[in-house]
């Protein structure tokens, strides 16, 4: 069982590391209301990975007005009544500008996102999946997007890198770091069995969990 205290929980990390599939999971375990992005609506994103300078604002606009709507939506409900599982939070959205676009087309970018910036609950748990480069791109691999198939390794590593640097710095909640190479949450219920152990244990504001932890 989850504690009572955590009614917002953020599951977070670079893609092709888990986060949605375990946001999934644990909104079907508890009977959670899932807050998941859908990358597939997003026009922009296959032209992204063709040519990233061209296509990079487009592409960081539409998430964030995605993402802010959903927010706006999170901030009305009655968060002490359903467990909300999200698969983001807003606050790491520049990380993505900061990352693909040029200095102009940040400093407009952050206008605009500071302007649609939501008055959203902070999360009461944030849990950040991290795994290796390597484990990365065998996992956005696998799952076999067509659009995702020219993703290079040195954009995978410097996201991966921008995500480190992001949690290192992260202090808005409560945070469970998570090593996930050796850790299959779909496939192996034990390794999500465990999980839900550690989350259960947490008594800091920063922990952190692997594979014989």
């Amino acid at each position: 069982m989850l504690p009572d205290k955590y009614r917002y929980i953020v599951v977070e990390g670079p893609i092709g590391v888990g986060k949605t599939s375990l946001a999934q999971l644990l909104s079907e375990r508890f009977n959670g209301q899932p807050l998941l992005e859908n990358p597939d609506a997003n026009p922009f994103l296959p032209m992204f990975y063709q040519d990233i300078p061209r296509y990079a604002l487009s592409t960081q606009l539409f998430f964030l007005f995605h993402r802010v709507t959903q927010l706006q939506g999170l901030a009305q409900m009655d968060m002490f009544n359903r467990l909300t599982i999200a698969d983001f939070i807003l606050d790491k959205d520049p990380l993505f500008a900061r990352l693909t676009l040029n200095d102009d087309e940040f400093r407009l970018y952050h206008d605009i996102y500071r302007q649609l910036q939501p008055q959203s609950p902070q999360p009461d748990l944030v849990i950040y999946l991290q795994a290796s480069v390597e484990t990365l791109i065998e996992r956005v691999r696998r799952r076999g997007q067509v659009y995702e198939k020219n993703i290079s390794e040195h954009y995978v590593a410097r996201l991966a890198e921008s995500y480190s640097r992001f949690f290192y710095h992260y202090n808005m909640s409560p945070l469970l770091i998570v090593n996930s190479d050796n850790l299959n949450f779909v496939d192996e219920p034990g390794d999500f069995d465990l999980l839900l152990e550690r989350v259960e244990q947490m008594r800091g504001g920063r922990e952190f969990f692997s594979l014989g932890n």
